[in-house]
This record gives C-alpha cells, sequence and structure tokens, in this order.
C-alpha cells in the first residue's frame, strides 16, 4: 500500500479548489478552452514540483504568475496566432452572445502583455502592484499598458456596434 505524504494531499486538495479558477484566468488570457486547459496543466505540473518550498500564502499568487508565464511562453513560441470566429464552449448567463463574441475578439486583437494586464487587472480584480509583479514590469507600465488596450478595446467594440447596425 502506498502512503501519500502529508505534501502530496495538500497538493491534491489545492488542485480540486483551484484547478477551475485557474482554467478560467487562462481562458481569459488565451481565449481558447483546450490551450488554457494545457496551460492550467503546466502549472500544476510546475507546482507539483515545487510544492514542498511554496509557503501557503503565497500559493495562489505563484500559481497565477505561472498561469501568466505559461500564456506569455506560448504566444511567443507561435509567432502568428490563426484567429477563429468560434462561439465558446458554454455561453454566460443573460448575456448577448453578439456581444460576448465581439468582445473576446477585441481582447485577441490585443499584444499578449496588454492582454495579461487588462485580464490580471478587470478580470481578475488584481491591484496594480500585483499585476505589475506577476508581469515583471512597473506600475506605470500596467497603467498605461491597461489604459492603451481599453482604449483599443473600445475602438474595436464601437467598430463592431457599427457593423451590426
Amino acid at each position: 500500500m502506498v502512503v501519500k505524504a502529508d505534501w502530496e494531499l495538500q497538493f491534491v486538495e489545492y488542485f480540486r479548489a483551484r484547478a477551475q479558477p485557474l482554467r478560467r484566468l487562462a481562458y481569459s488570457l488565451c481565449g481558447d478552452w483546450h490551450t488554457a486547459e494545457d496551460l492550467v496543466q503546466l502549472t500544476f505540473v510546475r507546482l507539483y514540483r515545487r510544492w514542498p518550498s511554496i509557503r501557503d500564502e503565497s500559493v495562489d499568487a505563484y500559481a497565477r504568475q505561472v498561469v501568466v508565464n505559461a500564456f506569455l511562453s506560448h504566444r511567443r513560441a507561435r509567432r502568428r496566432e490563426a484567429l477563429m470566429a468560434a462561439p465558446p464552449e458554454r455561453a454566460a448567463g443573460g448575456a448577448d452572445p453578439v456581444e460576448g463574441l465581439a468582445l473576446r475578439s477585441a481582447l485577441a486583437d490585443l499584444g499578449p502583455r496588454q492582454r495579461a494586464a487588462v485580464v490580471l487587472r478587470y478580470l481578475e480584480d488584481l491591484p496594480v502592484s500585483e499585476v505589475a509583479a506577476l508581469l515583471g514590469i512597473t506600475e506605470g507600465t500596467v497603467k498605461s499598458q491597461t489604459a492603451r488596450a481599453i482604449q483599443s478595446m473600445r475602438a474595436a467594440l464601437r467598430g463592431a456596434a457599427l457593423t451590426r447596425e
């Protein structure tokens, strides 16, 4: 009979509690459920390797950092992105699906760092200082990148609204 160490049981508990939220974060970053799943799997592999040395109070921040880094590495490796106008696997309740697709498309058109800043700042609701630490940039850069990204997204959404009329 194989007995798991305490840290392995803690890891399993953490996985059960945080896999879905990390998957949503990854999806928000990359816009594709399959890629999001790959990013989360990579994240948990990296977490497992380091689990005994990660402090309990910093495990969520570390996990987010790994997801963001995996996303940015994935984007750099791809160089060229083929956008597909496919609906999400599950619709948000009560939301206009056309607006959701337009928003997702506007988010997908952003560069990887801008997209990460917007997702972490507004979808994950992290403070500017934490986003800066996760992305390895200054707080001022987070603010300027987020402002430019929001401006670009607004323009794209205005264009999408005009084409629907």
